[in-house]
């Protein structure tokens, strides 16, 4: 695709999102044919997003576990972004009028203190290991914001960020606190009802598999994960679709527990 097309494909995504309006098929023309094509138009509207959605806070990654891989039927990792605006903390409450159909999801979220750059691309789980900070139980907010997602292909998927609306994080647990990330029992109550359970290990078999991935992938394209940025790892459960006044409750045992309303 040319610079032109990636911008115009870019602008539709981005007015859908900003007036919550569900997206279509784009125009022939304007479809990435292959994910490396939907990669260039994220990173494009990213761009235009900066203003609405505040400063990049980091990255989502999805279908890393079997249970979200067979549900969407794209076998290998994804990734989008994360915005200032849209990162919460436990307790808050939301307006599902702010999302076209919000869904959530069980994760375990890392903070960096460490710069992950191209240059010391390959990165090995140990690496990455060693790049976290704080780790967080959260609550990944997704958005089903189209006409149907199951035909628009992996590739316009990734150009709008794969279903990101931002997270519910929870306490931060330094790294040294947490004996081992892929042991973490995660469970999904909506409404004090057990909605999904799963473990760090349904994550790619480990969250810092995942969290390599990602870094890899980034250096691939010449771009790197900063000390700061928040990584989501990926669901534990299947993605929950919520009703206007449902209350979410993420238990992460050894993690902690996060929450939130949409109201």
């Amino acid at each position: 695709m040319g610079a032109d097309e990636v911008l115009a494909a870019a602008q539709l995504i981005v007015r859908a999102r900003q007036e919550r309006t569900p997206l279509a098929a784009l125009p022939p023309h304007l479809q990435p044919q292959d994910e490396a094509a939907g990669y260039e138009i994220q990173h494009e509207v990213h761009w235009l997003l900066a203003e609405h959605a505040g400063d990049f806070a980091g990255y989502k990654i999805g279908c890393t576990s079997k249970v979200m891989q067979d549900y969407l039927r794209i076998p290998h990792p994804c990734a989008g972004g994360v915005f200032a605006r849209g990162v919460h903390q436990s307790g808050a409450a939301l307006r599902a009028a702010d999302f076209v159909r919000v869904g959530v999801e069980c994760e375990i979220a890392v903070r960096l203190a460490q710069d992950l750059l191209p240059l010391d691309a390959p990165f090995t789980i140990e690496r990455v290991a060693d790049a976290i900070g704080d780790c967080h139980p959260a609550i990944e907010i997704v958005d089903d914001r189209y006409v149907q997602w199951e035909t628009l292909g992996a590739p316009t998927l990734v150009a709008d960020d794969f279903f990101a609306a931002g997270c519910v994080l929870g306490p931060a647990v330094g790294r040294d606190a947490v004996a081992d990330l892929a042991a973490i029992q995660g469970r999904a109550l909506i409404n004090d009802v057990l909605a999904g359970q799963g473990t760090g290990a349904d994550v790619l078999g480990h969250p810092l598999h995942a969290l390599a991935w990602l870094a890899n992938h980034l250096a691939s394209r010449g771009d790197g994960l900063e000390a700061g940025q928040l990584v989501l790892t990926g669901s534990l459960v299947k993605t929950i679709w919520l009703e206007p006044g449902d209350r979410v409750r993420m238990e992460l045992d050894g993690l902690g527990t996060v929450e939130a309303r949409f109201e």
